[in-house]
């Protein structure tokens, strides 16, 4: 098996560091996994890197369970970064068109792209990526791809995402202290919309929601592009705190609880159903109609602020293709009806279509968007430029032919 053909993801989360090594499946779209390695972790809070020896550590162990799973070995992945200091902001360029004939090169595409980034960050902060939302050709014509197209000026509006640069360069050394390339370094939520958004999705308007242990993270889409991302220090991990106070139980026991027992609301369960735990140092009795009434204080706290920001983009209940939830906090019974309530769209929990076997498990899908965004990497460097004036030469050759 060639090595170009083995791929690999690495997801730092606040709870769990997750592996993933595939293989991409020749002359098809599809990968296969090959091995998965998780771990707990410790060093991290609310998404960031806190301590980097610790994080490397369980790195290192993490990677060496796929690679005996998959029996092997790799030493690049790409990576996520999370946490609130992830930001997102509006950048514009514009350049003169620099050829002759006043057609549209990709030269002139790169330099706009790079003219959008002369914005002003305070020293501590940097840009990880830059998308397009549309191009301009001489102040009037719109368009998303302007190549070879002509004009004299283009324009471009782009959406910018960054983060802060200490957390960033604590993440990198951790990776890279465990004896790992990273092939790239991308932001969770879009690590998770490169695993369950199609095209069609994306084109119609679409809003991936990601909750994971101490962060919550959305990713909005529209016509193709991504327009809006915001990164919460909330998530399932919060449950489970305030399962322990109310409760008053012992930290484990409230995970437990929460994964048996809970759900999403008490709008959806049997009000007078009782539940007792009998086999723990202090039993506890308590109805589940009390532990949903927990648990969806804390949802409609993070369905708050999601509202919120669908409202500062103007796409509260104007998202066609709806809502997609995904991570380990939306493994919780009833929370598709809750989200479908509360935030006044279609809902469903998020699935890939783009591997085998099938991974059922949701918080597994930021780490499998990373293993596809390894697998699209690879693809990209193996297009060389001798293909693509071979790729141009058969372009030419048949439109000769009558």
């Amino acid at each position: 098996m060639p090595k170009s053909s083995i791929i690999a993801g690495l997801d730092v989360g606040t709870s769990s560091i997750k592996t993933i090594i595939a293989q991409k499946i020749p002359d098809q779209a599809l990968i296969e996994i090959l091995g998965t390695g998780i771990v707990s972790t410790g060093g991290l809070r609310k998404g960031v890197v806190i301590d980097i020896d610790q994080v490397a550590k369980n790195i290192k162990e993490s990677v060496q369970k796929a690679q005996t799973l998959s029996g092997k070995n790799i030493d690049s992945v790409c990576v996520n970064l999370n946490g609130s200091h992830i930001f997102g902001t509006s950048g514009q360029g514009s350049v003169v068109i620099s050829r002759a004939d006043q057609k549209i090169s990709q030269e002139d595409i790169d330099r706009v792209l790079q003219a959008a980034q002369a914005i002003s960050l305070s020293p501590n902060k940097e840009i990880l990526h830059v998308f397009s939302k549309e191009f301009i050709i001489d102040q009037n014509e719109r368009v998303k791809n302007p190549l070879n197209l002509g004009g004299v000026k283009l324009e471009v509006e782009t959406l910018i995402l960054g983060g802060f640069s200490p957390y960033i360069k604590n993440l990198t050394t951790a990776v890279l202290n465990a004896g790992l390339r990273i092939n790239d370094l991308i932001i969770s939520p879009l690590a998770v919309s490169r695993a369950v958004l199609t095209d069609r999705q994306k084109e119609l308007g679409v809003v991936v929601i990601d909750i994971g242990a101490e962060t919550t993270s959305l990713a909005v889409f529209e016509e193709g592009n991504l327009i809006y991302v915001a990164v919460f220090p909330l998530g399932g991990s919060f449950f489970t705190n305030d399962i322990a106070i109310c409760l008053r139980t012992d930290i484990d026991i409230a995970e437990r609880i929460k994964l048996e027992y809970g759900v999403a609301s008490p709008e959806f369960i049997d009000k007078k159903q009782k539940i007792e735990i009998s086999e723990i140092p202090i039993p506890l009795s308590f109805s589940q109609k009390e532990l949903a009434e927990i648990i969806e204080a804390r949802f409609l706290e993070i369905f708050d602020l999601i509202n919120k920001e669908l409202k500062k983009i103007s796409k509260n209940t104007f998202l066609p293709a709806g809502v997609i939830l995904t991570g380990g906090g939306a493994k919780i019974p009833k929370i598709v009806e809750m989200a479908r309530k509360e935030l006044k769209l279609p809902c469903q929990i998020g699935f890939c279509q783009e591997i085998i076997p099938e991974i059922e498990d949701i918080s597994l899908f930021s780490c499998l968007g990373l293993t596809l965004r390894d697998k699209d990497l690879k693809e990209e460097k193996s297009f060389s430029p001798l293909t693509r004036i071979v790729s141009k030469l058969k372009k030419t050759f048949k439109n000769l032919i009558p």
